[in-house]
């Protein structure tokens, strides 16, 4: 059964020239893909003609009107034909593509807006009389004189009348709206100093703001940090690390919230290259590598990351929207943003999320039992020497070293304030003249409960450590720290095994063979596409080479990288962290259970297990008053 083949025409096709009209139209359907891609182009025109406050209107998702008000240097009336003209622009001069230091460059945003929706341009130069342009459906009108005080306003109506058929994919109003608010908000993020207004004007009148930003005072990091609080919130400012690091003239700065502060997507990583919000792979896998020892696969972090360096050490043209960027050397900005994250991370040290404990309050609250606000008791606080005296008053009398053991079928014991630390051999001595151990970071052990939570008071409050959990992953950072001195053992397989690739695959692979070898991977090229698997990391025990190769390139093809190796031999270093830590269920002496909070103190990432959960909860004593109405 023969069936005709629609390329196959009778007729013989006749190459043409589109007209401007139809030119416009594809153009439109290249850079505004939705109402947001609309915004997010005259956000950026704005931005790039120095406003310092910006103001947006929407109706019904951006459908109907996008009004876009700025306070920036204006257009002159002899140059509003021209800006509404394809590939003129005021950014760059055409003759350095790769010295780009503008948001915008292809002059195709406003001409695109005007093919497709009803497009008026109302501006003002200092100095000049105000004019304004409409050009709808392409079709543009002269210029006419116009009322405005400075700055310009650019309104678009009808989007999409011109092309019909786009509205039919277009999503629900509320979900446009959404689409715009993120655009919104990472611009925001990139210009912490200027002030955005987003205000949804459907149905008319004054509208209601659903998104307010004012310009944000003080260096680079406060100005970054209050606007991330204001957008990210509050929590994910109160637990992001501060990142600053430079390398080859590559600098990336912003911050990064601790592993326990994790989103169960990837919807809080915000990544920008020279102040563009971008959404590139390969960063976004580095920032993925960088947290995976502290992560588990289904837990995301969260994180507003900014690259600055020349434009020339990065293609911002290599995407209609320009939402992905190309380095001359990826490799310089993807190692940069795993090491200085891990740095960070590692000088957190043991700290945790404050949310964690923000969520054991929470749980800790009783529900109401009658309607109405609750009743606040008011208790006079006492003075610290009344406190002093208490405390010391109410102190019983001092036990042996042993006391924990011999309160062992007790539901509760009580320590002496002996500070524990540790001499030069590794062992352990008590320091009469030491700091007391309430003013260090985890406080001093008072009592064990359910023989698997610690209880230790500090200056502030009390804290619970899950013993299993902290003394796993101390284990864990033991081992891990054990295999980078000394290697990763590799077992030679007595007949490599030969694993055919695409030449492509092959080529892939082979680059990143020198980074398998160090965990004890070792592959050769074998001629045409076949590679020889002659090592596996012996750890592993007997491996499925072939299987094991082509998941790494899966890997390579997803991220742009692979920690597949290293997260195999980790995960069973994390297993044996697990069998060798102490179990729940084991009751500990007084001195055991200060030496493990010392060693937590002193070890990066203890603050959490291995599988990204805290292993402890810090309550203040502030919230643990209100609790029982005291505040």
């Amino acid at each position: 059964m023969s069936h005709s083949n629609p390329n196959i025409s009778q007729n013989r096709p006749v190459i043409r020239q589109l007209d401007d009209s139809a030119i416009n139209r594809i153009a439109a359907g290249e850079v505004v893909e939705r109402p947001a891609s609309a915004v997010k182009e005259l956000v950026e025109n704005a931005i790039d003609a120095g406003a310092t406050r910006i103001s947006i209107d929407i109706a019904d998702g951006g459908k109907t009107l996008i009004r876009v008000s700025d306070d920036g240097c204006g257009i002159a009336p002899e140059d509003l034909p021209l800006a509404l003209s394809r590939h003129a622009t005021s950014k760059i001069d055409g003759s350095d593509l790769l010295n780009i230091h503008t948001f915008g460059f292809r002059g195709e945003a406003l001409p695109s807006l005007g093919a497709v929706g009803r497009l008026n341009i109302t501006s003002r130069v200092p100095g000049g009389e105000a004019a304004m342009i409409r050009v709808a459906g392409g079709v543009m009108d002269p210029v006419k004189p116009a009322a405005l005080r400075a700055g310009t306003v650019v309104e678009l109506r009808d989007l999409f009348f011109a092309t019909p058929a786009r509205l039919k994919f277009m999503r629900t109003d509320r979900a446009e709206s959404q689409a715009i608010s993120d655009t919104i908000k990472r611009l925001a993020m990139a210009e912490p100093a200027l002030g955005f207004t987003l205000r949804d004007v459907s149905g008319g009148g004054e509208g209601r703001i659903t998104f307010r930003a004012d310009g944000e005072n003080g260096d680079l990091f406060d100005a970054l940090h209050a606007r991330l609080g204001r957008i990210l919130g509050r929590e994910f400012a109160e637990n992001a690390l501060r990142i600053d690091a430079t390398r080859e003239d590559i600098r990336l700065f912003g911050y990064a919230a601790l592993p326990t502060y994790s989103r169960g997507a990837a919807v809080a990583q915000y990544l920008f290259v020279n102040g563009r919000p971008v959404r590139d792979k390969m960063l976004t896998g580095a920032l993925r590598a960088a947290y995976f020892d502290f992560l588990s696969r289904d837990r995301h972090p969260a994180a507003a990351l900014f690259i600055d360096c020349e434009p020339t050490l990065v293609d911002v043209n290599v995407h209609p929207a320009k939402s992905e960027v190309r380095f001359r050397d990826p490799g310089i900005p993807r190692g940069l943003i795993v090491s200085a994250l891990r740095h960070a991370l590692a000088e957190a040290g043991h700290r945790a999320s404050s949310t964690v404990a923000d969520a054991t309050l929470g749980a800790m609250r009783a529900e109401p039992t009658q309607p109405g606000p609750a009743r606040v008791y008011q208790m006079d606080r006492p003075s610290l020497g009344a406190c002093t005296m208490a405390y010391h008053a109410q102190a019983p009398e001092p036990v042996p070293a042993s006391g924990f053991a011999e309160l062992a079928n007790s539901y509760s014991g009580q320590l002496v304030d002996t500070p524990v630390v540790a001499n030069a051999t590794g062992a352990e001595q008590a320091q009469p003249d030491a700091v007391p151990s309430e003013h260090l970071p985890l406080g001093a052990a008072r009592g064990q409960v359910h023989e698997n939570y610690i209880i230790a008071q500090t200056e502030t409050g009390m804290v619970i450590v899950d013993q299993h959990a902290a003394h796993e992953r101390l284990v864990y950072e033991k081992l891990k720290t054990q295999m980078a001195e000394n290697g990763v053992a590799a077992q030679a397989l007595l007949i490599p095994e030969i694993v055919e690739l695409s030449e492509g695959d092959c080529a892939r692979l082979m680059e990143v063979a020198e980074n398998l070898s160090s965990f004890g991977l070792t592959i050769e090229p074998f001629g045409g596409g076949a590679v020889a698997v002659r090592e596996t990391p012996a750890i592993l025990g007997e491996v499925n080479a072939e299987a094991m190769i082509k998941d790494i390139l899966d890997e390579l093809d997803d991220q742009g990288s692979s920690q597949m190796v290293q997260a195999k031999i980790e995960a069973i270093l994390s297993r044996v962290a697990c069998h060798g830590s102490i179990r729940s269920g084991r009751r500990m002496r007084g001195e055991e259970m200060n030496a493990l909070l010392r060693e937590m103190e002193a070890t990066p990432h203890s603050g959490q297990c291995n599988h990204g959960r805290p292993t402890y909860v810090e309550l203040k004593l502030s919230d643990i008053e209100r609790l029982f109405g005291r505040s």
